[in-house]
């Protein structure tokens, strides 16, 4: 990878290294019994992860987002589940603040964020708004200094976590659809901000996704990101990034599987030979190899440009589509070169197959980053 200077060469080892000594033997444990991986987070906030790519007046580590996506690859690598709590937390809540946040706020709540004293959240999908996130039904009613807010949201990683919650509500009921939404930030303990229960869930099971009631919630009008009415172009654009990092966990959780597979074909004997050797695990390690890699280059790519400062809409949802596409490949082979070891728990491949089913659907589905796609390259023409 040619594209990484020393310097993200020498974070990918350093990461790597605190992965596999801390993070990658907990795993199994994190998963078969559903333990938010709080250690990992503490950890991790220590290391500066949790701010990677937050500038260093706020408390971040100053660093560039290729950065940050070095450090999810990895952390995924070893913890989809710390991975994801990680990227909610950095992608969905820290950075729309640094970018749509004024000066009060950034000073106020990201240092918070980047020390891991308080978790980030991104409430934005409703039980009748998830694809059609213009179709929020959530009402911000403004009155004096505060909005009162009615409404719940669902599927919220870190819901039961966060001490900040950024969520979109409708401040004008009146707009049309995708229209006069704002984007507010909750915090944990305000009156009439309820949690509700965590889902039981098939893979990345450390996690925690989770309802959020508002019943009368008093928020001060302080705490409007931005201007109102920008609610619906706010998560937009944090979904560019957020889409990103989804495709960097799904880039470690596939190059999970690949090492799992390579390793077990080189141990596993059959007919006399170790299966690795026969012409049909090759061509499943190629295949697996061969996509890991033309997805590393569309999320890097996505990463340089958007450390350059340029659009990335495009380039985001080109990533997710593919990383979410090819993960599920990977690790469907990954099982099958197992095979019935696969579908045991004691093989990481089935954890991973689990894992990877998410990312087909989190940060858009594979349906909605083809219509994303194909709108920025027909709005070119």
């Amino acid at each position: 990878m040619d594209y990484l200077t020393d310097g993200h060469k020498m974070l990918r080892e350093n990461v790597r290294n605190f992965v596999e000594a801390e993070i990658a033997p907990k795993a199994k444990k994190i998963d078969e019994e559903g333990i938010f991986p709080e250690e990992n987070i503490r950890m991790m906030a220590e290391l500066g992860f949790l701010g990677a790519h937050i500038p260093e007046e706020y408390g971040g580590a100053g660093l560039d987002f290729t950065s940050f996506v070095i450090i999810m690859e990895e952390v995924a690598r070893g913890c989809a589940s710390t991975a994801i709590t990680l990227a909610a937390h950095a992608s969905l809540c820290a950075y729309p603040i640094l970018k749509f946040g004024n000066e009060e706020q950034k000073k106020r709540i990201l240092p918070e964020l980047c020390a891991g004293t308080k978790l980030g959240a991104f409430a934005l999908t409703e039980s009748g708004a998830g694809s059609d996130a213009g179709a929020t039904k959530t009402i911000a009613t403004r009155e004096d200094d505060f909005y009162i807010v009615n409404g719940s949201k669902m599927f919220c990683t870190n819901g039961s976590r966060a001490g900040y919650v950024l969520f979109t509500a409708k401040t004008d009921p009146s707009a049309p659809r995708s229209r006069g939404i704002s984007s507010l930030i909750a915090e944990k303990g305000m009156a009439g901000f309820v949690v509700g229960k965590n889902e039981d869930k098939m893979g990345l099971r450390g996690s925690v996704t989770t309802q959020l009631f508002f019943e009368n919630c008093k928020i001060p009008a302080s705490n409007l990101l931005g201007k109102e009415g920008k609610g619906f172009f706010h998560f937009m654009k944090t979904l560019d990034e957020g889409r990103i990092s989804f495709s960097a966990l799904a880039l470690g959780i596939a190059v999970s599987s690949l090492e799992e597979s390579i390793k077990y074909s080189k141990e596993r004997y059959a007919f006399g030979m170790p299966i690795g050797k026969m012409e049909t695990i090759q061509g499943y390690i190629a295949e697996m190899a061969t996509q890991i890699e033309a997805a590393r280059h569309l999320i890097y790519l996505a990463a340089r440009k958007l450390d350059a400062g340029e659009s990335v809409t495009r380039e985001a949802a080109m990533a997710k589509l593919f990383s979410g596409e090819m993960v599920n490949f990977v690790t469907n082979k990954g099982v099958q070169i197992h095979g019935g070891y696969g579908f045991i728990r004691d093989f990481k491949v089935e954890q991973n197959y689990r894992d990877s089913r998410l990312c087909e659907i989190g940060e858009g589905t594979s349906e909605i980053q083809k219509l994303v796609i194909a709108r920025e390259i027909l709005g070119e023409f």
